[in-house]
């Protein structure tokens, strides 16, 4: 069976988050986009565990009406850098806490706590877990593994055989990530990292699996690549529209070149700090002028939310009452946002034809996206040129304002 995973949100007792990030509102967000699994976020915080415990579970899979759960966490090394844990029941979780709480200082406080361990014995813990871990939003210039460290060894030393994933974030996709030679036997996870429930957000990016049955082993092995199990496809954004995509100030947000921010020593002419891109970094690390895909390696589809979509293609503001209304149809007619943007034949759906042309235009690849950078995101326009062709960023904001 085919299964369509979000592993990475955030629950509402994590900071900057929508207090809507409840157990009914994920699950049924979840089946308005068409994922069948989801992170639960956040499952060392003990309210929330509590709250997780209350399903009903099975296999290391909670259920809630038609949406399965799968335990995860996000936490904090002593580094700075942002771990995903894949945790396979409430015990482990409970096993987990008990040692790290006192080595954190905000454990019952922060849904994503900051843990006074290295990201080696981070990766220690999991392991006598049977949790899996990887680096979290690997490439971003800010609590990444590759922010502040040059290699998977650097940053869980011996254990770096067990890190069988990483998450590549919104900056980066498989086509960055495959000119690092170390990443090549790792699988590659696309998730939302959701603060907010709704179908911009949740899903922006997400992972479609192959697997007998949704269950914590499943995953495992699906994540392992065991046995026939596996990720046949990875859906996000295209890494140019992500706010760390290019080197930029995080204050005007111009735009620089690498060399010319050496060469400022890292100084904006406004007098802000430029922070270095994702794609600069890749560059850095990068054996490969150009991708060398494994055989193993699923495609990856860059598509934006439904919403985004319809708004870019009638012009108008993505929370008003015409784009409401389109997405409705739409929802109703294929039964999921994925099926829409994904697998559905939407042509002569009825809807207004400049939608059905836009969604296909993404699905083709044939838009321009301008690039995002020191934290203000990219934006995309539909054009009639090359597939993801890259202009130079201006200096307005983006049409899609993701929260992270």
């Amino acid at each position: 069976m085919q299964v369509n995973a979000d592993l990475h949100i955030h629950s509402k007792y994590s900071a900057a988050t929508s207090t809507k990030m409840d157990l009914p509102t994920l699950a049924a967000e979840s089946r308005k986009k068409g994922i069948q699994l989801v992170a639960t976020g956040d499952c060392l915080h003990p309210e929330w565990l509590a709250q997780i415990k209350k399903l009903k579970e099975e296999n290391g899979i909670f259920k809630l009406n038609d949406t399965s759960f799968i335990l995860t966490t996000e936490v904090e090394d002593i580094n700075q850098v942002h771990h995903l844990l894949i945790v396979p029941s409430i015990s482990k979780a409970e096993e987990l806490y008990e040692f790290m709480r006192p080595r954190s200082n905000n454990i019952d406080s922060d849904g994503r706590p900051n843990i006074r361990l290295s990201g080696e014995m981070i990766a220690r813990a999991a392991m006598d877990a049977g949790a899996l871990i990887g680096p979290a939003h690997a490439f971003t210039p800010w609590t990444a593994m590759y922010a502040y460290h040059n290699s998977l060894r650097d940053c869980y030393g011996d254990l770096a055989e067990y890190i069988y994933f990483i998450e590549l974030g919104l900056s980066a996709d498989t086509s960055y990530a495959d000119r690092i030679p170390e990443l090549r036997c790792l699988t590659f996870l696309s998730n939302s990292d959701a603060h907010s429930p709704y179908v911009n957000k949740l899903a922006r990016e997400f992972n479609r699996f192959e697997m007998n049955d949704i269950t914590f082993d499943e995953l495992r092995m699906a994540i392992i690549r065991e046995r026939g199990r596996k990720p046949i496809l990875n859906v996000g954004l295209p890494p140019e529209e992500g706010k760390y995509n290019e080197s930029a100030c995080i204050r005007c947000y111009k735009h620089y070149t690498l060399q010319e921010s050496i060469t400022r020593a890292w100084r904006c002419s406004c007098g802000g700090v430029i922070k270095k891109g994702v794609r600069d970094r890749v560059n850095e690390l990068a054996s490969y002028d150009k991708p060398r895909h494994p055989s193993h390696r699923p495609r990856y589809l860059h598509l934006i939310p439904l919403s985004e979509i319809i708004a870019m293609a009638l012009g108008m503001g993505v929370n008003t009452k015409s784009v409401q209304g389109v997405w409705n149809i739409l929802i109703e007619r294929f039964g999921s946002e994925v099926a829409v943007l994904v697998d559905a034949d939407i042509r002569g759906s009825g809807v207004d034809n400049r939608v059905i042309d836009a969604i296909i235009a993404l699905r083709e690849g044939k838009v321009t996206v301008h690039p995002g950078g020191g934290g203000q995101y990219g934006r995309i326009e539909l054009t009639d040129t090359e597939p993801c062709a890259r202009n130079e960023p201006g200096p307005q904001k983006s049409l899609f304002e993701f929260v992270l």
